[in-house]
């Protein structure tokens, strides 16, 4: 008899080459052997996720996940920007067939087998990756984008919307369509974690999360994304107006807003340990944010902070902010001309701290009006020439 594995969830699956073999068990469950030919598969957990029409089976190593990954961009309706899996696969055969040969007993030979910089991937591999990197973010913020613009649209311009042919379907698509956006970001991000991981597994170094460091600096990372973070306040906010799709998606019963201490975060798990937690606490007032706004770094604060961390006054905006103002969090540059308002998040606030809404709503009217009436006084003195 072969050796078994768990079947944690069950779901419709093939192995390439083999067959599947389940048995119930005495508490009702069920055991299973994956077999090819004549031998069984070395046993595994298995995981079964729903993941919009695709199904993804996780089984160890067994089944990879560059398969997996393959098999949901295709199942897309609409072609999408996706991670290169099998040509910088190939860029990092050579490396691999190289360095199999000479394999270091440890790290102080390991960079004598293979630089830290290597001139055969990285002239390719990391070029390459960054395009795919900068396509997948662009089309998943444009969508993104689009989806929470008719969503937050009312009277006239939902109707123009309409009219345009923009708005598809009622509730249930919109929800449907904000799953789906969230599930391509987090599967993208797990794949460039992977191949960057494969990367410095071949090469014995570090250059991978060294270049998803860069790549967060340069804004490419997806999960920096403001619009995720939309994303996910968008579909909480759909679910607590009590408006159910069809059918129930697995990938989502980890996302909600949570308070620990009194702190609020955004948070969404996925399978593969993918969590994404968003802190909701503005690092200028050490409130919880009001009227968010998230900065191109991707950094969070009440509209009213991020104003005067950039010298600027509300009537402006941050967009008159001088390019040379940088980040209160992380001291980067040029952060505030590209500033996002978080309004689905704005939303999901108001109705999850209702008391706290309300007095900060109070103290933030003063200081605006207060704001408006230096503005204007001061306009008024240069047109008088005081």
């Amino acid at each position: 008899m072969g050796a078994s594995y768990t079947l944690v969830s069950i779901g419709v699956f093939c192995v390439s080459g083999g067959s599947k073999i389940l048995s119930p068990t005495i508490n009702g469950g069920w055991r299973g052997r994956v077999a090819r030919g004549d031998r069984d598969l070395t046993p595994s957990l298995c995981v079964v996720v729903s993941v919009s029409s695709a199904i993804l089976l996780i089984v160890g190593e067994n089944m990879k996940f560059c398969k997996k990954y393959q098999e949901y961009m295709q199942g897309q309706e609409k072609k999408l920007p996706c991670v290169g899996f099998k040509k910088l696969k190939k860029i990092l055969k050579k490396c691999r067939r190289n360095s199999s040969s000479l394999k270091p007993l440890n790290a102080s030979l390991a960079a004598k087998t293979c630089p830290d910089h290597c001139p055969v991937c990285d002239g390719t591999f990391f070029p390459s990756l960054l395009n795919e990197m900068s396509d997948i973010v662009g089309c998943f913020n444009q969508r993104a984008q689009k989806l929470l613009e008719l969503h937050l649209a009312s009277g006239v311009r939902k109707y123009f919307f309409w009219i345009k042919g923009k708005l598809q379907g009622n509730h249930t698509a919109l929800i449907q369509e904000g799953k789906d956006l969230v599930t391509y970001a987090l599967i993208n991000a797990i794949a460039i974690r992977k191949i960057l991981k494969k990367y410095d597994k071949i090469h014995y170094s570090k250059q991978g999360q060294l270049f998803k460091s860069q790549v967060q600096s340069m804004h490419k990372e997806i999960l920096q994304s403001p619009w995720l973070c939309e994303l996910m306040a968008f579909h909480i906010n759909l679910r607590e107006t009590k408006v159910k799709s069809r059918k129930a998606h697995a990938l989502f019963d980890g996302c909600s807003l949570t308070f620990k201490d009194g702190k609020p975060s955004l948070t969404c798990e996925l399978f593969d340990s993918i969590k994404v937690d968003i802190d909701l606490t503005c690092s200028i007032c050490l409130d919880t944010v009001f009227d968010p706004v998230s900065l191109t770094c991707g950094h969070i604060f009440c509209y009213i902070c991020a104003c005067s961390a950039a010298s600027v006054s509300i009537v402006n905006g941050l967009k008159s902010a001088d390019p040379k103002m940088k980040c209160p969090l992380c001291r980067e540059g040029a952060v505030y001309e590209g500033a996002v308002r978080l309004e689905e998040l704005n939303i999901l606030l108001s109705r999850s701290c209702q008391e706290y809404w309300e007095q900060r709503l109070q103290t933030e009217r003063v200081e605006r009006v207060k704001q408006i009436k230096e503005h204007w006084d001061s306009q008024c003195r240069a047109f008088v020439g005081v």
